[in-house]
């Protein structure tokens, strides 16, 4: 059995997390040992996103300070894998000779045995082939000692082509596992301490399309529901145009399933939005809102927002300002456009300077944090229910947890409390947290 120390990086999303943890217990499995420091580890690993393109700066920045270890210690093995692997194949080599191995999104599966071959063979290996079955969906990876919550993969791939997107590109067309494959790795992740599970799929709302016989999701949810010791329920990502009504009942029907959903809208204009091939108008949009706070008065709403999409105006990002006082978001990632190779916005003419994408990022950002607080604040003196996840952050002798709308939640309280669910009363709002009152 192989032997040796792992390091893997992560770059970008929860599905990124997940997919890391997926490869940390392969290599455990046969054998190595994962370290916290890149120095003196036997393989590095960097999972990559390509999403957006300051993340794809940032990997490149990651390898130049491995390349010095590589130096030091020519057997090291260094890999990149993810969505920028996907992408760059084989081009990752001439921007970085000392890689010894390019991994894609399809390909987790055989990551120990491609680094075999590269201990054997000495030489550089990439493997982006795509498959009509993603093997890897079924990896299972032991929560980490302490997790009182965990990610769980229920699909991958997308097949709604946005027109900015690279995710059909990178990650496939979309395929749903077996439901009865998802119901077995809850119960048993449940039984090593997980309490809450968030359910992983570029959008969930379709799940089980590309299943004959199977169940759609608002029934998968039924079903993790009635699990014993699962407390709570998560899932991203949702698409609007395939939110139904179905669905929006879960939040009031299911009693695990938590008041929070992330419901991408990326902006308040019709014209953008039909250039970004969204399938949905702000007002069908604003529909959905109203649907989800009628069934769940308080839940917590987050979204995804992109300013300085091509041909966008001054008008158009003011609409984007007008849906946000009108939704009230709890929070949203924002982003100034940028271009993903073989995207179609990439060849739209259109493109919005530089300096107007930043000036217009900070005033969204700048509104969204006035309606976070307000948000937060509209919290004070009600008491929550906590599931308490760990020390806090920014005070050791406090403990940290979260409330059903995915608010964190910092009080006073022992370790003893970690993975139980607490009634706490909200004492003060800020911009990102609450401080509260165990009770």
């Amino acid at each position: 059995m192989p032997t040796g120390t792992f390091y893997i990086h992560t770059f970008g999303c929860q599905m990124n997390v997940h997919d890391s943890d997926q490869m940390a217990q392969l290599l455990s499995e046969s054998g190595y040992v994962k370290t916290g420091e890149a120095e003196g580890a036997d393989i590095i690993i960097i999972n990559t996103c390509s999403v957006r393109e300051k993340a794809a700066q940032k990997v490149y920045s990651q390898l130049g300070r491995f390349k010095e270890l590589k130096q030091k210690n020519p057997g090291l093995i260094i890999g990149v894998a993810g969505c920028l692997a996907q992408e760059q194949g084989t081009r990752f080599f001439r921007k970085a000779p000392y890689l010894d191995l390019v991994i894609g999104t399809h390909n987790i599966h055989r990551l120990v045995k491609i680094i075999e071959e590269i201990k054997d063979r000495r030489s550089q290996i990439a493997d982006t082939s795509f498959h009509p079955l993603v093997r890897s969906l079924g990896i299972r990876a032991l929560p980490s000692p302490g997790s009182v919550s965990a990610f769980v993969t229920i699909m991958q791939g997308c097949n709604n082509f946005c027109s900015y997107c690279i995710v059909p590109y990178v990650r496939g067309r979309e395929e749903s596992r077996q439901s009865v494959d998802i119901i077995d790795e809850i119960r048993f992740i449940a039984e090593n301490g997980i309490r809450e599970v968030t359910l992983l799929g570029q959008n969930v709302n379709s799940y089980g399309a590309t299943l004959t016989g199977d169940i759609d999701f608002p029934a998968l949810l039924g079903l993790i529901n009635e699990i014993d010791k699962v407390d709570r329920i998560r899932f991203t990502t949702s698409h609007p145009k395939d939110l139904l009504g179905d669905l929006a009942a879960c939040f009031a029907d299911l009693d695990k399933v938590c008041e929070h959903i992330h419901l991408p809208v990326q902006s308040g204009s019709d014209y953008v939005l039909k250039k970004m091939k969204r399938g949905y108008t702000v007002g069908e949009y604003l529909k959905k809102v109203d649907m989800l706070r009628e069934v769940s008065p308080d839940i917590s709403i987050t979204s995804d927002m992109i300013v300085g999409f091509p041909g966008e105006k001054e008008s158009d990002f003011q609409k984007t300002l007008d849906l946000m006082e009108k939704v009230r978001f709890d929070n949203t990632f924002s982003f100034r456009y940028c271009d993903r190779h073989g995207t179609a916005s990439e060849g739209y003419e259109g493109k919005v300077e530089e300096t107007v994408k930043q000036e217009r990022l900070s005033r969204l950002q700048s509104l969204q944090e006035r309606h976070s607080l307000e948000r937060n604040r509209y919290l004070e003196g009600r008491v929550e229910e906590v599931l308490v996840e760990g020390a806090s952050k920014g005070n050791s002798a406090d403990i940290m947890g979260r409330t059903r709308g995915n608010k964190i939640v910092n009080f006073a309280g022992g370790t003893d409390l970690i993975g139980k669910t607490v009634r706490v009363k909200i004492v003060r709002a800020h911009m990102h947290s609450l401080r509260g009152e165990l009770l």
